[in-house]
């Protein structure tokens, strides 16, 4: 419940700031008596769609420690938070970025994710289950797994991709809205019920159309974040890491935001596949075997 709430106000705050800086902006109505103003719907759809994705990117951490109850450690109170800082520490200077935050949330399952707006302004969090159930051979793996993923910039880029798509869905759903409003139920004068109604189902078509566009580069990133945490712990930890993951057969708890970050992305299986944020676990396993 508290996840829900939280991504209902997040995104509410997010549409109230784009409205008011559309408004700033001075952006024009996309709808005229003459019909569609394409530029200023241009406009309308790239604000919605970037901004939304960034604005999320922006509060990603805040979000993502408020979602699943981090504690971001500044003092090590035991042993295991100081192995998790020298290590996050250590592969961070390894990969040229900055010191991300390390955090530990509590959760049974094995898992752990990273997010951040930048390469130097990152967090990385594992699971209690995570500290529980691994190794440190491969919980070292497991960090170097996201730690790859912030040094990639994987959090800008699909930030980027997904203002891409968000923008296509937002504006071909208003055009194939207009026009069904105006040739099939030759509503001339202004904009009718069948423009809103027509516009939010091609919004939900187009949208699961761009998200299979998002989720497979979403899965070519998880190839190069087990490369890069292969580099910075080993291909053999890397390996078992992944190994242990298969095992245990848990799904991911992460909130869908931080789910393509993490290192767990539960069970795949049919077309269901094509919408998952991460291959199956005996595709990364094989990929790191031969070394693509």
């Amino acid at each position: 419940m508290k996840r829900i709430l939280l991504y209902l106000l997040t995104n509410l705050a997010i549409v109230l700031v784009l409205s008011i800086t559309m408004r700033i902006l001075g952006v024009e109505p996309y709808l005229t008596q003459q019909g569609i103003n394409f530029n200023a719907l241009l406009v309308f759809a790239a604000l919605m769609g970037f901004g939304g994705s960034f604005i999320s990117l922006l509060i990603s951490k805040w979000t993502a420690k408020m979602a699943v109850g981090a504690r971001v450690i500044e003092t090590p109170g035991n042993e295991a938070e100081r192995w998790l800082l020298q290590t996050v520490a250590r592969q961070a200077k390894a990969a040229g970025i900055g010191m991300p935050q390390v955090a530990i949330y509590d959760a049974p399952e094995i898992n752990a994710f990273a997010t951040g707006a930048t390469r130097n302004s990152a967090l990385v969090a594992v699971s209690t289950g995570l500290l529980r159930n691994m190794s440190e051979d491969e919980a070292e793996a497991v960090l170097g797994h996201e730690i790859s993923h912030v040094a990639n910039g994987d959090m800008v880029t699909l930030a980027l991709i997904q203002g891409v798509v968000n923008t296509f869905v937002i504006f071909f759903a208003r055009v194939i809205g207009h026009t069904i409003d105006r040739v099939v139920f030759k509503n001339e004068e202004s904009t009718g019920p069948a423009f809103f109604v027509t516009t939010l189902i091609a919004e939900l078509v187009l949208g699961v159309l761009a998200s299979l566009i998002v989720m497979w580069f979403s899965r070519q990133r998880e190839f190069r974040a087990d490369a890069g945490g292969a580099r910075l712990a080993g291909r053999t930890k890397m390996i078992a890491a992944l190994e242990r993951l298969q095992a245990m057969h848990e799904p991911s708890h992460l909130p869908e935001k931080m789910a393509a970050f993490g290192i767990n992305g539960g069970k795949n299986g049919g077309l269901k596949s094509l919408f998952m944020t991460h291959p199956p676990l005996e595709e990364r396993i094989a990929a790191l075997r031969t070394g693509a």
